[in-house]
């Protein structure tokens, strides 16, 4: 189950709905009972913890010294 976020565009409400990741999207709103009840682009609510990721693995690392030509061209050029 995931939690997706509507809004009509013609009356302005906006609702969270729960629905399985296969049930088809809304489209009539339960306002205004037009069809235009359109599901929302959202970011995910989730925050991966544990060893392989970024804010755990790389967040606090010092910069290393660069000096071969495998480092990416300065902006200074």
């Amino acid at each position: 189950m995931a939690i997706y976020a509507y809004r009509c565009t013609s009356c302005g409400k906006e609702e969270d709905v729960i629905q399985k990741m296969s049930d088809a999207p809304l489209t009539t709103c339960p306002a205004c009972g037009k069809e235009t009840f359109t599901k929302q682009l959202s970011a995910a609510g989730f925050q991966l913890k544990g060893n392989g990721y970024y804010v755990t693995d790389f967040k606090n690392k010092p910069a290393q010294a660069c000096g071969t030509s495998a480092c990416p061209a300065s902006s200074d050029a």
